[in-house]
């Protein structure tokens, strides 16, 4: 229980670091990225402005002298305003690489500029602006390159700036980001296992002493036991029959019960069994031929399907605990007239399910139905030798074989299903 518990606590601090790994490095990336196309197109609209098919630019002039949102016909030859962002990226723009196509009004290319072929051939190029022309748009991406189509009088020109060594150092950026996450997250791993450890160990003491407890009380009320019963039984010689002693005896034969259900409790907790394969559905089968006489006495039935050849490793006197448990309280406490047990292969697993018609449970109900001591129904004064610990029993046995118990109410009907893992041959 305590393992798991440890698991789970290590999981959601791992499973926390891994999303807000994965937002920030998603945010810095889209943020980077973002801003990376709005320089570009920014520097694309000087490179614009600058150009002539006289003397075309190549990113080596001197900082012009108006707003880069100005449009030439708003300046009208005239000089604007010092721009102190482009003064930031002066330098970006110098060591920028810039591609111009310039195409005439029939279609024709006048003139190509591929930043003396830095990153791209002139033929790619010329594909790349046929197909930017093709698709209508002013500006965009296309792969590493932002481009901008600017139609002037007499000619077409697209204008482009390659990002392929900005975008490359993104991604050795994002992958070291990852590398170093990754060494972070492995020692964050490390670091909350020793936390998850400190944090339980408090709870597991506790429980140790809880269950200590249970196992020493148990034996030490035997001794108790024994002599009020040996007692009880002198008197009977001496006095006779009476009631008085006939209620010590009952009381004392209730409480000999209880301190056996303690002791099967305590063992099957603790989980220090002997194991050994056997044949669980000869198991189910020979506790079913028992309940079927106390079945019927109380004018019930019991529908059994079991498949044959399921082997698991367990301890046999626990499993036909549980399976005696879940059966008994099917017949002892449901409603209708038949209980159904099935034992089903499923994968990896052997699968018990008991059902039986019963009163409705809640959902608070169902959930607390394998603490000790409890009842679902709490105004019921059980008597015989039933003490809400039955299924405590039967999930503490469970879960000595690795196994899982749960309880639903479906159509009516209270069902009891187990999982046991099946034997590997």
């Amino acid at each position: 229980m305590f393992n798991k518990t440890r698991r789970r606590i290590v999981f959601t601090v791992v499973f926390s670091l891994l999303i807000l790994m994965a937002v920030t490095l998603t945010t810095i990336y889209v943020s980077n990225r973002i801003a990376l196309q709005n320089e570009n197109e920014e520097m694309l609209k000087w490179y614009v402005q600058l150009f002539s098919l006289e003397e075309q630019p190549n990113g080596n002039e001197q900082r012009p002298d108006f707003k880069p949102d100005d449009k030439p016909d708003d300046r009208g030859g005239k000089p604007g305003p010092r721009d102190d962002e482009f003064g930031r990226n002066e330098r970006r723009f110098q060591l920028s690489t810039f591609y111009a196509v310039v195409y005439s009004g029939d279609g024709e290319v006048i003139s190509v500029n591929n930043g003396n072929n830095a990153l791209q051939s002139e033929e790619s190029l010329l594909k790349m602006t046929d197909s930017i022309l093709k698709s209508g748009k002013e500006k965009g991406r296309n792969g590493n390159i932002t481009y901008l189509v600017d139609k002037r009088d007499g000619y077409t020109l697209v204008a482009m700036i390659d990002g392929t060594i900005n975008n490359d150092n993104q991604i050795i950026l994002i992958k070291q980001m990852l590398i170093i996450g990754g060494a972070a997250l492995v020692v964050l791993v490390i670091i909350s296992i020793f936390i998850s450890r400190l944090i339980v160990k408090p709870l597991e003491e506790n429980d140790r002493r809880q269950k200590r407890f249970v196992s020493d009380a148990g034996h030490e009320l035997k001794t108790p036991i024994a002599v009020i019963s040996a007692n009880s039984e002198l008197l009977r010689r001496d006095a006779g029959d009476n009631e008085w002693l006939d209620n010590i005896d009952y009381e004392n034969e209730r409480m000999s019960d209880l301190v056996k259900q303690l002791l099967a409790l305590s063992k099957a907790e603790n989980g220090d069994i002997q194991k050994a394969t056997l044949d669980f559905s000869k198991l189910v089968d020979g506790e079913v031929l028992p309940f079927e006489s106390l079945a019927f006495e109380k004018g019930k039935r019991i529908n059994a399907d079991t498949e044959q050849g399921i082997a698991v490793k367990g301890n046999p006197n626990q499993l036909r605990q549980l399976v005696s448990i879940l059966l008994d309280n099917a017949v002892s406490h449901g409603t209708g007239d038949t209980v159904e047990l099935t034992l089903k292969r499923e994968r990896h697993n052997a699968v018990l399910t008991v059902k039986n018609d019963a009163a409705e449970m809640s959902a608070d109900q169902l959930s607390h139905l394998f603490d000790r001591f409890y009842r679902a129904d709490e105004s019921r004064n059980e008597m015989g030798s039933h003490y809400g610990l039955g299924l405590s029993i039967a999930k503490a046995v469970t879960d000595a074989h690795g196994g899982h118990i749960s309880a639903a109410y479906k159509d009516g009907k209270a069902v009891f299903t187990v999982l046991i893992p099946i034997e590997k041959k």
